[in-house]
């Protein structure tokens, strides 16, 4: 059986998901959820560091708000000590332990292991990296914003 596919078509193209649900079962059953409830379209990354990380999943697209399809945070998963933050992993935003919700980041940085057994890593990009690189390039304000945003269009399962 194969892991879970979403697919995130942006405003600057597709990028493609592989979930890992063994690794991280209830941060891929919100993040399926979530999708299938049409929760991401629309949504801009509002948060975007170069070198680093680009973030979203917010609605209100200020970081500061989200849901889990439980209406409540969620713990925090550490399931698999293999893996670990590098390029291309998608990992749960936080705001503290157990803290997780809808927000997401993707990690551009070639090593982010001090974020390891802090947030929850629960898939990786499988194509579409370069769509990845063009949004971390994005001219930001003081705050991290994109001055020109960049939106999910459309977030789609594409395999279950």
């Amino acid at each position: 059986m194969s892991n879970p596919q979403i697919l995130f078509s942006t405003t600057l193209g597709d990028i493609t998901l592989e979930l890992f649900p063994a690794a991280a079962p209830k941060a891929v059953e919100n993040f399926v959820g979530l999708t299938e409830q049409g929760y991401y379209d629309g949504i801009i990354f509002h948060r975007v560091i170069r070198e680093f990380m680009i973030q979203g999943g917010d609605p209100t697209g200020t970081g500061s708000g989200g849901k889990s399809i439980w209406m409540r945070a969620f713990e925090d998963e550490f399931l698999d000590a293999s893996l670990t933050h590098k390029k291309g992993v998608i990992s749960m935003a936080n705001a503290g332990k157990n803290t997780n919700g809808s927000q997401f980041f993707i990690v551009t940085a070639a090593n982010a292991s001090f974020l390891d057994r802090k947030h929850t890593i629960f898939g990786h990009v499988v194509s579409g990296m370069d769509i990845v690189d063009a949004i971390e390039s994005s001219k930001t304000d003081r705050n991290d914003r994109p001055l020109d945003e960049v939106k999910i269009i459309k977030a789609t399962v594409i395999s279950k």
